[in-house]
């Protein structure tokens, strides 16, 4: 579903991403690892049209997406949430998904219908897979920072994605948030069928959910493979701790 070729991006001489390559097949969820400063986030960017590579291909069921729009990107069938919370706070958790899902169906400028009584069943049925829909008419911006980061999961569903790239969907959270939200992930993978990939600190929810593991160093990929294949390589323990496979146990 999705490759990346020899992906290059630097900023005033700073290369961020340098060489980096990746696959995800249809219906695995792959994450992407790496210490800070790796290049994970920038990554994304370039997959989600935030910004252009400098070479390299970013290929999306075959079609070159690199150097499209981000918008366009999102119709083409992915979508993402952020590191950092990127919702309307003032809005209401309804409306907030109302909006990608009418943004999908493309009812964003119908003169003569109020959107309030547009796309209701779609969107509840949303809310209530991610688990928000008693929160439905909550402002956004009242909601702990777990519901905010599952709301914005649940934004990301109303553009009907075929991929959703999650940047950190666990950081900041309870660790009964994040249970909770690796639940939602195996729900959206097992029950929806979505292809995930993702990016996560967090190393045992990374191999409690992660089919593919692809390792991120200086921009560079180290490896993708599966779990195990990760666990043991040296390059790998060496990036982490010092040659020691215990950060991942």
């Amino acid at each position: 579903m999705l490759r990346i070729e020899a992906a290059y991006k630097s900023f005033d001489g700073f290369i961020a991403v340098n060489g980096s390559h990746l696959s995800v097949e249809k219906g695995e969820v792959v994450a992407v690892i790496g210490p800070n400063g790796a290049g994970k986030t920038t990554l994304f960017n370039l997959i989600t049209g935030q910004l252009i590579p400098d070479k390299g291909k970013i290929l999306f069921k075959d079609e070159n997406i690199a150097g499209l729009p981000p918008y366009k990107i999102c119709r083409k069938g992915i979508s993402r949430s952020f590191q950092i919370v990127n919702i309307f706070n003032r809005l209401t958790v309804f409306e907030n998904v109302q909006i990608a899902v009418l943004s999908h169906q493309k009812k964003t400028f119908n003169l003569f219908f109020p959107a309030k009584n547009l796309a209701i069943s779609k969107t509840r049925d949303i809310l209530d897979s991610v688990g928000l829909i008693d929160k439905a008419g909550h402002i956004s911006g009242t909601l702990s920072h777990g519901d905010q980061k599952v709301l914005e999961m649940a934004i990301a569903l109303g553009n009907k994605p075929e991929l959703l790239i999650l940047d950190e969907p666990t950081a900041g959270m309870s660790p009964e948030e994040t249970a909770f939200t690796l639940s939602l992930m195996k729900k959206l993978s097992g029950e929806l069928g979505l292809t995930i990939l993702f990016c996560e600190h967090d190393m045992e929810l990374v191999f409690s959910i992660a089919r593919k593991i692809m390792v991120m160093q200086q921009g560079s990929t180290i490896i993708q493979g599966n779990p195990d294949e990760v666990k043991n390589n040296r390059q790998v323990q060496d990036a982490y701790l010092g040659g020691s496979d215990e950060c991942f146990k």
